[in-house]
């Protein structure tokens, strides 16, 4: 049986993360994403030009990253960095004629 040495709790944004070290080995266990985060990460997207279409086919820890990732590019290339990041991911399918 392990037996529990410390515990450490944080929080960043909205994800809560509980950090327990044990004396056999060391556990993370993270509690499940607040929905609001998925929420916020899909209007985010859509601000930006995702289509509903393509935005429906997209997993939820793809919306989220992309999400991210559009956050930290200037406000001018959102738009051209999302839909490059949907081609990439393969969401987004261009026809080559």
């Amino acid at each position: 049986m392990k037996t529990m040495k410390s515990q450490a709790c944080f929080t960043e944004g909205s994800l809560a993360v509980t950090i327990r070290s044990f004396s056999f080995s060391d556990s993370v266990e993270f509690s499940a994403v607040n929905d609001s985060v998925a929420v916020d990460a899909k209007r985010i997207l859509l601000r930006y030009g995702a289509p509903i279409s393509i935005l429906d086919a997209v997993s939820e820890p793809h919306r989220i990253e992309f999400a991210r990732e559009v956050a930290k590019t200037a406000l001018p290339e959102r738009q051209k960095h999302l839909r490059e990041l949907l081609i990439e991911n393969g969401y987004i399918v261009l026809d080559e004629d």
